[in-house]
């Protein structure tokens, strides 16, 4: 099993096959627009600007589960990332990334890559999985883990 077998829609609602993105390496980050996190998106575009050409994608998934911190509609989220951040990486539709209406993606990637002690839930927004040309989940980074810190993992799956 692997990340492409699960499909998303798009920020503009285009559904999308993940096996789209074979071949590549990928960061798969939940996002939101009102955290103290929310400055990473800056980091996460500098990543994908340094890599895309190396065929790196960052996959950015907007979710409103910790404490409503993503409560526009998609076109507001992507307005937002573009205007604030400059944001050409992939955006998605909101998502639930715990619990009984999780995204199946986020139950696969939560499952292949637990956090701390083993737990499964995603703990807050800006939450990374590297996933490598295969499609196999590599590691789980914590929000704390700022995306400049990513770039020995990433650049060894390149």
């Amino acid at each position: 099993m692997s990340i492409y077998q699960f499909e998303a829609d798009k920020v503009n609602g285009e559904k999308v096959s993940l096996q789209d993105y074979e071949g590549k390496v990928l960061l798969i980050v939940n996002t939101a627009s009102k955290c103290g996190f929310t400055p990473q998106y800056k980091g996460l575009q500098e990543l994908y600007e340094t890599y895309k050409d190396q065929g790196f994608e960052v996959l950015g998934f907007p979710s409103n589960q910790f404490m409503n911190q993503e409560p526009g509609t998609e076109a507001e989220i992507q307005e937002f990332c573009q205007l604030n951040f400059g944001v050409s990486f992939p955006l998605f539709a909101k998502v639930d990334v715990n619990g009984k209406d999780a995204h199946p993606l986020y139950n696969y990637l939560t499952v292949e890559a637990p956090g701390m002690l083993g737990v499964k839930a995603v703990k807050w927004n800006f939450t990374k999985f590297l996933i490598d040309r295969n499609g196999k989940v590599i590691k789980r980074f914590s929000p704390n883990t700022k995306p400049e810190e990513l770039k020995d993992d990433i650049e060894k799956l390149l």
